[in-house]
C-alpha cells in the first residue's frame, strides 16, 4: 500500500495549535474520563488549549509518541490516509525468523468478535535494546527467560493490533512504545514531555 507523508497533508494554519507528547505508561489517550474510576488523563501533562484532541490513541499500557491538535480536519486526515506508525516492541522470548516473516506478511487476529487479517507491514528484529526511558514499572524478572526487541511499522490501527499480532505468532508483548508517526519522531523525549509544533510543515521538514 502506498504511504502518505504528513507533509503532503499539512497546510499551515495559525488559528490552530499542534503538539507532540510522550504518553506515559498508565495514561489514557483522552481528556475526559469515561467512568468515575480515577485514571491518568492527558490534561495532567500540560496546560493544553481548548478543543485539543489526540490524533489516534495509545492504549493504557502503551507508551510513546502521540500527536495532538486543535484542528479536527487535520486529525481526520492523519488517521485516514495511511500514515506510517512505527513501534518498538519488547516481546517475551527469543523471536524467530518464522515469526518475523509472519508479522511482515499477514496474521489473523480478532477485531470486535470477528476474524481480521492484517495488511503486510514492515517488521524487523532490533540488534540492540533501544535507548528508551524507564517505564516506571518493572516489566518482569529477567530470570524468567530472554526477551526480544522488534520494530513494527503499520499503516493501519486496529484496537490493540500489535499486541494481538505478536500473540498470534506466539510471542506476548511486554512493552510497546510508538516512536514515529509519518516524519515526526519521538527523538530524545521522556515520558510526560510535551513539545509544541508551530505547524506540521516546520516539524516534518527537518
Amino acid at each position: 500500500m502506498p504511504t502518505t507523508s504528513l507533509t503532503e497533508l499539512s497546510e499551515p494554519n495559525k488559528n490552530h495549535q499542534h503538539f507532540k507528547t510522550f504518553k506515559p505508561y498508565g495514561y489514557l489517550s483522552q481528556f475526559l474520563p469515561e467512568s468515575r474510576k480515577k485514571k491518568h488523563l492527558l490534561g495532567e501533562l500540560f496546560n493544553f488549549p481548548d478543543k485539543i484532541m489526540a490524533i489516534g490513541r495509545l492504549d493504557h499500557d502503551s507508551e510513546g509518541l502521540l500527536l495532538l491538535t486543535t484542528d479536527g480536519m487535520m486529525s481526520y486526515k492523519v488517521r485516514d490516509k495511511g500514515i506510517e506508525k512505527e513501534y518498538y516492541v519488547q516481546v517475551d522470548g527469543a523471536i524467530t525468523h518464522e515469526a518475523m516473516s509472519l508479522l511482515q506478511n499477514s496474521v489473523e487476529i480478532g477485531i470486535n468478535g470477528a476474524k481480521y487479517r492484517t495488511l503486510p507491514c514492515k517488521a524487523f528484529k532490533l540488534d540492540n535494546e533501544p535507548q528508551l526511558p524507564s517505564r516506571g514499572r518493572k516489566i518482569r524478572d529477567t530470570r524468567h527467560g530472554p526477551t526480544s526487541w522488534i520494530s513494527i511499522t503499520l499503516c493501519e490501527g486496529k484496537n490493540r493490533q500489535i499486541r494481538k499480532m505478536t500473540a498470534a505468532v506466539g510471542f506476548a508483548t511486554l512493552r510497546l512504545v510508538r516512536v514515529r508517526i509519518g516524519d515526526i519522531h519521538i527523538d530524545s523525549m521522556i515520558a510526560g514531555d510535551v513539545v509544541t509544533l508551530p505547524n506540521f510543515d516546520a516539524a516534518l521538514n527537518r
